[in-house]
């Protein structure tokens, strides 16, 4: 079994340099392809929680708009908890993703729900942080998409697991 399709992050209106490094941690590792910050709230920085400086090993762009940097191919899914979202543990992640999350203090809005393939949540009991929210969607997309090993067989982390 050949790993097929990727994940790509997109950020809409990001404001913390803290949050901005732990998503591309996350991208690192979890496996995204790309990470795209929308919205001009943050500047290019000390990004001090990517510890791993995967802006050095995976592309992270900045743009005005994140509707804009959606890749070709890539099915759009809006994460945010609004009314109507599908929730992440019924979600079936499509082959190829681009994942659009919103800023720490704000919702996505219709603008970007609206031109997504799916919209999920995470149900929690309150709301969760940025980058943790990113964590817990691309963890969700590894193991139902069987790309993480099993401690059991002797893995650690990210791998294609034989059917």
């Amino acid at each position: 079994m050949s790993i097929r399709g990727y994940s790509a992050i997109g950020v809409d209106g990001i404001k913390d340099a803290v949050n901005a490094g732990s998503v591309l941690r996350a991208a690192g590792c979890y496996g995204a392809s790309l990470v795209v910050f929308g919205g001009r709230r943050i500047k290019r920085g000390d990004m001090v929680t990517d510890t791993g400086k995967v802006w050095k090993h995976k592309p992270a762009v900045s743009v005005d708009d994140v509707m804009d940097a959606i890749p070709v191919g890539a099915n759009p899914v809006a994460v945010d908890l609004i009314g109507g979202a599908t929730p992440l543990h019924e979600f079936k992640h499509p082959e190829s993703a681009f994942y659009i999350f919103g800023g720490e203090d704000r919702t996505l809005g219709r603008r970007v729900t609206d031109s997504c393939f799916a919209t999920v949540y995470v149900p929690t009991l309150g709301c969760m942080n940025l980058a943790a929210t990113v964590n817990v969607v691309l963890y969700d997309r590894a193991v139902k998409r069987g790309f993480l090993a099993p401690a059991s067989l002797g893995y650690r982390g990210l791998r294609e697991v034989a059917a």
